[in-house]
């Protein structure tokens, strides 16, 4: 191979691989050197010039001319005066004598070696450039085609073809993907494992639904609407709170579009995720009252980090929610931990009994599932609808007209 020859076949390659010019010649210089060192025990008296448009590659190497019984006459950068002769026979001493290196001088091994030496080389700019490009990226939505999809993870790849990873922790329970396919979520971190960049991927972030919210709502991306926090339980429930700089802008409203048009292909995007906007106020009672909505609340009492919260009986089991999702969710975007009890304060207290008592009649764990949703007495669950109660919890119809009975039949004797 001449000099040419490796010049033309490196270019290509770095071509690619989409390396830039000045990063090419500087991969090639270095690892020429690197070849210089190791035969010759110097590279700092050889010039190298590259020309990528020509494809040329000329390697000078430069040697002051010595006395034959000088010490230094054997140094990497010197050559003694009979040597030289041979080169050309009116040299003198001092004199620097030029010569031009072919790659073709060299042996086969040092030649091979100085190959896979260029494509190592470009395979560390790859990494580096991989971990640069996504380390910028971080918290930016992409997206990636599926190129894999394994037990505990799916790899991807971006349209440079870099594999990306998308850890099951990180993807929403209902998510379902096919190979081919082209999905949406946000650059969450680069890690270096053995030398080598992993890109993780995330949808369950609370910064995935805010992109989602960025590229749908025109106004957030003009800054007349922000985002002031996102809290999620991927997949069931978000609680997304917003404000407006511009009075004459209803921010929930904004967002939700005309009949749902904009929150529609978010809320699909997240695999029907059921998203509560609310509107942000510095107001903290009336913000704990939107946050827990749909639930009506009558009256709040603050005590250091906590808040405790009253109701009227029929409105526990809505302000806490279906496994206590709804109280969790508006906990975490107040930034303080709510309690929530019955307010009996303006109402006479009507006869009632606990639910602990119906052991006999009712099936415990069925009694359990009426207290994870707030209901721990026969009149609260008789004041709920029977459509609310099986909304609430997962109970055939005919189970739930059963405890109505019982329930009701018990108040009344």
């Amino acid at each position: 191979m001449d000099n040419n020859k490796l010049v033309e076949s490196f270019a290509e390659f770095a071509k690619s691989k989409n390396i830039d010019r000045p990063t090419v010649i500087r991969i090639l210089e270095d690892v020429l050197r690197a070849v210089m060192l190791s035969k010759f025990g110097n590279s700092d008296n050889f010039d190298i010039i590259i020309n990528l448009d020509k494809g040329d590659l000329q390697i000078w190497r430069f040697r002051e001319v010595v006395a034959d019984n000088a010490t230094d006459g054997c140094a990497p950068d010197k050559i003694p005066l009979s040597e030289a002769r041979k080169i050309e026979a009116d040299f003198e001493l001092g004199e620097e004598l030029s010569e031009e290196m072919k790659i073709s001088d060299f042996s086969r091994r040092v030649i091979l070696t100085a190959k896979q030496m260029l494509v190592q080389k470009v395979r560390e700019l790859e990494k580096e450039s991989l971990y640069n490009k996504y380390e910028q990226l971080v918290g930016s939505l992409i997206t990636a085609e599926v190129n894999q999809i394994l037990s505990n993870e799916i790899i991807l790849l971006d349209d440079e073809s870099n594999e990306l990873f998308l850890p099951k922790s990180q993807q929403i329970p209902k998510d379902q993907f096919k190979k081919g396919e082209y999905i949406r979520a946000v650059v969450s971190k680069v890690t270096i494992n053995n030398a080598i960049p992993r890109v993780i991927l995330s949808r369950t972030l609370p910064i995935f639904l805010e992109k989602l919210f960025e590229n749908e709502i025109p106004e957030i991306q003009d800054g007349l609407i922000a985002i002031k926090k996102i809290v999620r339980d991927p997949g069931a429930r978000a609680k997304v709170a917003v404000e407006t700089f511009d009075d004459r802008i209803d921010p929930v409203g904004a967002c939700v579009g005309i009949k749902g048009s904009r929150i529609h292909g978010i809320v699909k995007e997240v695999q029907y995720e059921n998203i509560d906007i609310i509107n942000y106020t510095d107001n903290l009672e009336l913000y704990i009252t939107r946050a827990l909505s749909p639930a009506c609340i009558n009256r709040i009492e603050q005590s250091n980090d906590r808040i405790s919260v009253y109701l009227d009986p029929n409105q526990v089991a809505l302000a806490i929610g279906k496994g206590g999702q709804n109280i969790k969710l508006a906990s975490r975007l107040i930034g303080k931990e709510l309690d929530v009890y019955r307010d009996l304060s303006n109402h006479l207290e009507q006869h009632d009994i606990p639910l602990s008592e119906f052991n006999d009649t009712i099936e415990p764990w069925i009694l359990e599932e009426l207290h994870k949703v707030g209901l721990d007495s026969a009149r609260s669950v008789l004041t709920l609808s029977r459509a609310t109660l099986e909304q609430r919890i997962d109970l055939e119809q005919e189970t739930i007209d059963e405890i109505y009975a019982i329930l009701d039949q018990a108040l009344n004797r």
